[in-house]
């Protein structure tokens, strides 16, 4: 396995690439089925996210080892418009697209660890960690 490997995400196609890429490191790092599906699901939001709101961008996945434990990081990366204000994008139903508004707190509940960098105008940068249990 690769240190880090990546999909570019530029049409619908390439979210079921990384879906999948997710699938597959996730299960030769030992997580069950459960968790697994908790990880594609997160990487299928965060890869239609960069689709829908950036255009294009990446996902990539590694796994990671601290303190005894091992997990997989997902980062997200894109250069699009970037998110105005975070604090409203992580409240449950808030959407400018109209979903369902789940997508990022969702991603946040199915993972260990989330974080959210963006800048206007330059893009978003989007860590999620799941940890191995």
């Amino acid at each position: 396995m690769d240190i880090q490997s990546c999909v570019e995400v530029c049409n619908e196609w390439d979210i079921v690439s990384a879906r999948q890429l997710g699938r597959n490191m996730a299960k030769e790092l030992g997580f069950g089925n459960v968790d697994q599906a908790r990880i594609t699901t997160a990487i299928s939001e965060l890869a239609r996210n960069i689709y829908l709101y950036a255009g294009s961008g990446k996902i990539c996945l590694e796994p990671v080892e601290q303190m005894g434990r091992k997990g997989l990081r997902i980062i997200a990366v894109d250069n699009g418009p970037g998110i105005r204000d975070i604090r409203k994008v992580m409240q449950d139903g808030y959407t400018t697209s109209g979903g369902l508004g789940a997508g990022l707190p969702g991603v946040k509940r199915l993972m260990d660890e989330f974080s959210i960098d963006s800048t206007l105008d330059s893009g978003t940068e989007i860590l999620a960690t799941k940890w191995l249990r």
